[in-house]
């Protein structure tokens, strides 16, 4: 196989895609990895797929090992707390991310998970969409009025923050912060945090809870609709005989927002900085925007708003015939598995049409992103609407990209709407 068939970009020769391979370290990225990782995940693809970082840590790169790996959630667990400790001590950020749904395995995470899914039913979903639709004319039109826009800021993450904000029942005035919040949280997750990004997060973990501890209360005293309202459900909802915990109700309120938020942002934000980048895509969809749905599937392939999932083994295995003893950390290359030549064909080609796609975006097996249906909903209603709207949008100064290994997406991305 050549490297442009294994997606590696040309401007790594043989010799320095084996040397990027072989050096390859998350806790210390090349220069010009953040702005274009695709070139080091193929040559970890070609040369070295399941990768042993310096750390004693195993980076996977290839689809078929991801995706075997989110399958078998007994031998690959998702449970942190081993590996959190030494990162964040006893601090806010430790429990939180050892609370939520998506770093815990069953019974916790099938106790919270179930009451999320009910939340947002197929019908669920359908009733939000005129409400969507009517938040994002409402957006367009703000944008409208100025004639320049950041599509970040203006739009991207202004969506799921209400839409998020609507399933918890927070009253419009208290959602100023929630944005703000969810970005230092997650930012907390990076392979490697400053004394500012650990001092950020923990603030943001203690802020958040105490705001939550006031809303639950209330919803306690005046629930909800049981059947739409998601902290109505989580404060009532039972699985084996038991309800969450205050610590898991709180944590998981804040997870929700955080998972909802970001990589719903970064979907919509991605999609909207490839079609500049690819004009002919973009007159391909305006053309025939029955081609959304599978512009949403590839945006979610090409530009993965979460890059990197991570797991921990419980008993001795193998991936990729790599012998892995009990203990060992997995980090799950979510983005380069969805720019793998095998299940994909033209891995590097951004194709609005391609179908079907069996992108890992979302995850797969018992963590496959329980609000996915919710994000593609977002996705697909912003990208046509603004695309009907402003068909010639156009760069109004460089993008500003998120200086974040772990969700790829922009801080800014300033356009002109002509």
């Amino acid at each position: 196989m050549s490297l442009v068939e294994a997606g590696v970009a040309t401007h790594f020769s043989a010799e320095q895609a084996r040397a990027a391979a072989r050096q390859f370290d998350l806790k210390h990225l090349p220069a010009d990895f953040i702005d274009d990782p695709f070139p080091y995940y193929g040559a970890l693809r070609e040369h070295d797929p399941v990768h042993r970082m310096p750390d004693g840590a195993y980076l996977i790169t290839r689809w078929r090992d991801c995706d075997a790996v989110y399958r078998d959630a007994r031998v690959f667990s998702s449970d942190k707390k081993i590996e959190f400790r030494p990162k964040y001590g006893d601090t806010p950020l430790f429990e939180h991310h050892t609370t939520s749904l998506v770093f815990n395995d069953p019974p916790l995470h099938t106790h919270v998970r179930r009451a999320i899914q009910m939340a947002l039913s197929n019908r669920v979903i359908a009733e939000m969409e005129a409400g969507l639709v009517a938040l994002v004319d409402r957006l367009l039109d703000a944008m409208a009025a100025k004639g320049r826009a950041d599509l970040i800021e203006d739009f991207a993450a202004a969506i799921p923050v209400e839409i998020i904000g609507n399933l918890l029942g927070v009253p419009h005035v208290d959602r100023g912060p929630l944005r703000g919040w969810s970005l230092a949280i997650l930012g907390a997750l990076e392979p490697v945090l400053t004394p500012e990004q650990m001092a950020r997060g923990n603030a943001a973990v203690h802020d958040f809870s105490t705001y939550l501890q006031g809303l639950v209360e209330d919803r306690r005293r005046h629930p909800g609709d049981a059947e739409k309202d998601l902290l109505t459900r989580l404060i009532a909802g039972e699985h084996g005989g038991r309800r969450l915990s205050e610590t898991e109700l709180l944590q998981n309120c804040i997870f929700i927002l955080n998972a909802g938020h970001e990589t719903t942002t970064n979907l919509i934000g991605n999609a909207l900085e490839i079609f500049i980048r690819f004009p002919g895509e973009r007159r391909r969809l305006i053309e025939n925007p029955a081609l959304t749905k599978s512009a949403v599937e590839e945006v979610l392939r090409f530009e993965s708003s979460n890059q990197l999932g991570n797991r921990i083994v419980t008993e001795d295995t193998t991936v990729g015939g790599v012998p892995m003893p009990k203990g060992t950390l997995v980090t799950i290359g979510i983005g380069a598995a969805n720019r793998d030549g095998e299940p994909f064909p033209d891995p590097d080609r951004f194709d609005v049409a391609r179908n079907p796609t069996r992108h890992l975006a979302f995850g797969s097996g018992i963590h496959m992103c329980a609000g996915m249906s919710l994000a593609r909903l977002e996705g697909r209603v912003a990208i046509e609407r603004l695309l009907r709207r402003f068909p010639q949008y156009q760069p109004d100064g460089a993008p500003t990209r998120s200086r974040r290994a772990r969700f790829r997406g922009f801080a800014a991305l300033p356009v002109r709407l002509t």
